[in-house]
């Protein structure tokens, strides 16, 4: 049963429109979260159609739909193509993925993902991940913690504040998302401090979990997964998602010139649906967390 103070869904009917579904089609959720997502495309399916999702979340077991028609699978989405093949499946007809942080993880004070709580630095969404938040702040070094600064949150300042995180680490250990603020806090602007804030926390949780590099893993494994005609429709939250999710879906690539078929025409996997989507003044009122979202669609082509 579905708990509606775990997580809100994002651009609900749009994402799902997107996924043009047919009744007995086999769709995936990546991020199931609090099943929102989930809930809507089942709803769509005929009694034939199936649905896969995904969450690393063991506390989304909690959203469980009682519903034959679907699978949750408590692993990360990266290892999407084995698990689909340990369910006999090898092609399907549409993916969702709703990135970010779910709002269950935000307000949940010992998952140490928010800076307004104070509680141990983890910010795993896995819990069975070895890396976190407390190891990376204490045992990385100044090349690095500045990179995922400036990289990761955006930050003009990445150094001083990188400076300041090891010259106090230095005298104890950085154990709480408090004690962190002490130490940046005086780098930051008061009128400012909660944007800059959440670009610090931000940066250490890419870090923490990969997330990065988990939607590229995402998106190449969506070119051979994908039916042709199938639909991908990707939820972003931030500027780093989003651009590595526009060029994939513009040219099929990360980096790089785009390839050409042997009579110089462009071998393009995805064609666009539409134009970028963000949410309604109406939705961002009635979830401020919504408030950045941008939604991409985009359809597989035969190259």
């Amino acid at each position: 049963m579905i708990n509606k103070n775990y997580h809100t869904p994002v651009l609900l009917k749009e994402s799902v429109d997107g996924l043009n579904i047919i009744e007995d089609g086999v769709y995936v959720d990546v991020t199931f979260g609090g099943g929102g997502h989930s809930k809507e495309i089942l709803s769509r399916l005929g009694q034939k159609g199936r649905l896969i999702a995904f969450d690393q979340d063991k506390d989304s077991k909690m959203n469980l739909i009682n519903d034959n028609r679907l699978v949750l699978i408590n692993e990360n989405f990266m290892y999407l193509k084995k698990f689909l093949k340990l369910n006999n499946i090898l092609k399907v007809d549409g993916i969702l993925a709703d990135f970010g942080i779910s709002s269950h993880q935000i307000d949940k004070p010992d998952r140490g993902f928010s800076y307004r709580f104070n509680s141990d630095l983890d910010m795993r969404m896995d819990n069975n991940n070895p890396l976190s938040a407390s190891h990376i702040l204490n045992k990385y070094s100044s090349e690095d913690l500045n990179k995922i600064f400036k990289e990761y949150g955006e930050l003009n300042n990445s150094s001083k504040i990188t400076r300041a995180i090891i010259t106090s680490r230095k005298k104890k250990n950085i154990k709480t998302t408090f004690e962190l603020n002490d130490i940046i806090t005086p780098f930051i602007s008061k009128r400012n401090s909660n944007k800059i804030l959440s670009r610090i926390y931000q940066a250490i949780r890419i870090e923490v979990n990969n997330e990065l590099g988990v939607i590229k893993s995402l998106l190449e494994q969506s070119l051979e997964l994908l039916k042709i005609g199938g639909r991908i429709c990707l939820i972003s939250y931030h500027s780093l998602e989003d651009r590595i999710v526009k060029r994939f879906v513009k040219t099929g690539k990360f980096e790089g010139e785009i390839e050409k078929d042997i009579y110089g025409n462009f071998s393009l996997p995805y064609k666009s649906i539409g134009k970028l989507i963000v949410p309604s003044e109406t939705e961002i009122n009635r979830n401020i967390r919504a408030r950045s979202a941008k939604l991409r669609i985009a359809e597989r082509v035969q190259v």
